[in-house]
């Protein structure tokens, strides 16, 4: 009688999802102690207790150039995980974002008949909803974090269950304490990647000038998650003329106690504007593509908003300022709207608690995504 150690793959490839990956990895030890989780992660799923088969914080592939550049590189990897799944036949495998990557693997699992459940769904409702039939094919149960989601799959014969969004259970212990806001403290989140800050914060230090000589008692911080993105930011501010110079305070690595802080930001779209809703940070969105992209951009993306606490809401929550209506002009009375006293702040917050009702205020996300995944393993819970 064999007496094989059940077996659970996590994938994930990002830093983010490393750290969703090991709370679920967490979880699923808790239920099943006598579980095997192993697979692709970084730090965090390590410290979980996950065997990791491919350490992800040494791919170092963070754009699509870089992705091309390393294409042999990915094309190995994904010929060993699949010939590893052949071999070892995992129960099921969490697939963690990173669609590149995991999209490609769910073909491959899938011919070799092992259960795949993918967490945090592709954003196949920007774009690319021609991946929704391959999506249906490949994948045993989709996970997803945004509500308006499962409908986008309706008809697809897919099986899509809303587990509530991460952030919520991460972001918890910084929501017990009441938010101690500033009402004369903004911030500037002009995004983490080079090419954002190069466009989105000029713009934003142009707003800043209108917003100061109107309000001199007002304090601007830029929190920004590495000193890379730092070193950038006080370079981009160095180089402006000194009849435009702005009096800015960048700090790394703090934005979430700083989001509880500020009376309200100008924030490029992105991540971001999800943690500064289930931190209560009112907000101002902006993004900014180069021209090329922007064209695309118009013509491939059907969205009636950027930023998700908007989709989510199917309502303008957060004031948009995209593409030619991201500027100065635009974005520096949208932030007086929603500046204590504002006529806009108090719908702002009403929006906003709404939206972290919609999210899955009361859903553990994790511990969700763990019984669907022994779920579909076939291993029930202990």
């Amino acid at each position: 009688m064999s007496s094989r150690q059940p077996t659970i793959w996590i994938m994930a490839g990002e830093e983010s999802g490393d750290g969703y990956g090991a709370r679920v990895a967490t979880e699923l030890l808790r239920l099943r102690p006598d579980l095997r989780v192993t697979g692709m992660g970084g730090a965090q799923m390590r410290s979980a207790g996950v065997e990791l088969m491919v350490d992800s914080s040494e791919l170092g592939v963070v754009g699509f150039v870089e992705v091309l550049k390393s294409l042999s590189f990915f094309v190995r990897l994904l010929n060993r995980m699949a010939a590893t799944a052949r071999r070892e036949r995992p129960e099921a495998v969490l697939l963690i974002d990173y669609p590149g990557f995991n999209l490609r693997l769910a073909k491959r699992l899938h011919a070799a008949g092992i259960p795949v459940v993918y967490y945090i769904s592709p954003q196949v409702w920007a774009w690319k909803k021609n991946r929704i039939p391959k999506i249906a094919r490949d994948v045993t149960r989709l996970l997803c974090i945004f509500p308006f989601e499962p409908a986008v799959y309706e008809g697809s014969g897919l099986d899509v269950r809303f587990v509530g969004h991460p952030l919520l259970e991460i972001l918890a212990p910084l929501r017990q304490a009441p938010a101690t806001r500033n009402p004369n403290l903004i911030l500037l989140l002009p995004g983490s990647r080079t090419s954002e800050i190069q466009r989105i914060l000029p713009i934003f230090l142009d707003t800043v000038l209108i917003l100061h000589r109107q309000h001199p008692e007002w304090r601007f911080v830029m929190p920004l998650p590495r000193e890379s993105c730092a070193s950038l930011a006080r370079g981009i501010i160095q180089a402006r003329p000194p009849d435009s110079a702005v009096d800015v305070t960048i700090t790394v690595g703090d934005t979430r106690q700083w989001m509880r802080r500020a009376a309200a930001g100008l924030a490029a779209s992105g991540t971001v504007t999800v943690e500064a809703t289930i931190l209560e940070l009112p907000l101002v969105v902006a993004y900014k593509f180069g021209w090329l992209t922007s064209k695309l951009a118009r013509r491939l993306i059907k969205l009636p908003f950027a930023s998700i606490t908007n989709l989510v809401m199917n309502r303008s929550v957060f004031a948009e300022c995209l593409l030619d209506d991201a500027t100065p002009a635009k974005l520096a009375p949208a932030l007086l709207d929603i500046m204590p006293g504002g006529q806009r702040r108090q719908e702002v917050f009403d929006g906003i608690q709404e939206c972290i009702s919609r999210l899955g205020s009361t859903t553990q996300a994790s511990a969700a995504v763990a019984r669907n995944l022994l779920e579909v393993a076939g291993l029930p819970d202990s």
